[in-house]
């Protein structure tokens, strides 16, 4: 139910959402087995242009199945870009392997790839079939590419280093649900690729995951690992460790429901987002979000700058202020780099990650935002902005 709050970016659940839930409670299917699950897997494949896919609890259960898939073992190295929502970084952890914080570019707030060449080149040496690092002397054994807030990365350059340096590519479009590179879908473009339905999205199960790859057996064998590493489930035989990493019947038909919206509540997106840069316009200490040439965006959240002379503390008052006003806003995420878990794994250069961080602010963004919560944001943040 509404009030007087506007949530920087809420579920809308206006189809076939209780019908369906309805069907897994008649029919008993509510685990993580039954006809909504098959449904779900297949229409997301269809959807993003892949020949199938393995639903998952998680998008972070996604990125941890990819990076076992891809090969990536205890001792590698990772690269990821510094500014991200903590999930794939946690992944790359969770297989004991290391991230190698890249920084983002200051246009797109991506993975810089001129960034990323500029370490490959002068950082790494290839050995037969595998990249090393020159100073930790470990395996560089891919890159997740973390699509952000709606926009993407730009692939071209990334996948041909990728082959250059014999580099996995795993794409993080955990935002990226709708988005296209150049045409193509985020999440096919690489060797593997990870999306979430968490509340959040663009569409939600309530949770989950899915998974696309472009080969058929690193699919199959995501598949094996998320659903407890079966060899013989009448025998109980398991010849790996597995994981209990299906998405449930239940939340596949909400998954499936809000599917079949897409399409809309993208429109919606980027109406808001439209709404957005007309009324920011002339704000000239604003950095208005954008949408790089390459990238079709959904604009998941519309983000803006302030200004390069404001302070840390500053966004942080302004922040404050639009809470107490009811409107529900927040900052990039903190450089993971300087984050006690993270701080003493290798970053390369970092120049504009933290400076987004400080100044960077997002907006509210739900599909169903109404005209008059939209007014109520803009006026609210040039009051308290001028304020500061």
């Amino acid at each position: 139910m509404k009030n007087n709050f506007i949530p920087l970016s809420r579920p809308c659940l206006g189809g076939n959402e209780w019908l369906y839930v309805k069907e897994c409670l008649d029919t008993g299917w509510v685990s993580s087995a039954g006809p909504f699950i098959d449904r779900f897997e297949k229409a997301v494949a269809f959807n993003v242009g892949a020949e199938d896919a393995v639903a998952v609890s998680s998008g972070t259960a996604a990125l941890h199945t990819a990076l076992l898939v891809m090969g990536v073992k205890a001792g590698d190295e990772v690269i990821a870009p510094a500014l991200t929502f903590v999930s794939p970084i946690n992944a790359i952890c969770y297989v004991n392997a290391s991230p190698v914080f890249m920084d983002v570019s200051p246009d797109s707030w991506n993975l810089d790839v001129n960034k990323l060449a500029s370490f490959l080149a002068e950082n790494c040496e290839v050995r037969g079939e595998e990249c090393f690092n020159k100073k930790s002397q470990k395996r560089i054994r891919a890159i997740v590419a973390v699509h952000l807030l709606g926009n993407c990365c730009d692939m071209d350059p990334i996948l041909d280093m990728a082959k250059r340096y014999h580099l996995k590519v795993i794409e993080d479009a955990a935002e990226a649900m709708g988005v296209l590179y150049k045409g193509k879908s985020v999440g096919t473009l690489g060797d593997i690729g990870c999306f979430s339905f968490n509340g959040n999205k663009v569409i939600t199960c309530g949770g989950g995951g899915m998974i696309v790859a472009k080969n058929k057996k690193d699919l199959d064998y995501a598949r094996y690992l998320t659903t407890q590493a079966k060899d013989d489930p009448l025998e109980y035989i398991h010849n790996e460790i597995g994981y209990n990493y299906r998405l449930t019947s239940l939340q596949a038909a909400v998954g499936l429901a809000q599917l079949e919206q897409l399409d809309q509540f993208v429109a919606k997106k980027r109406q808001i987002a439209s709404f957005y840069q007309e009324a920011f316009k002339d704000l000239e200490e604003l950095t208005l979000m954008s949408a790089p040439s390459y990238c079709e965006s959904t604009w998941w959240l519309y983000t803006v700058l302030l200004g390069a002379k404001r302070s840390l503390q500053e966004r942080k008052d302004l922040l404050r202020t639009l809470k107490e006003n009811g409107i529900d806003a927040r900052p990039f995420w903190h450089p993971i780099y300087t984050l006690a878990p993270y701080k003493n794994f290798e970053s390369y250069k970092m120049e504009k990650t933290m400076s987004l961080y400080e100044r960077g602010v997002c907006l509210p963004s739900s599909v169903d935002v109404t005209p008059d919560e939209l007014q109520k944001v803009v006026a609210v943040f040039k009051k308290s902005l001028a304020s500061l």
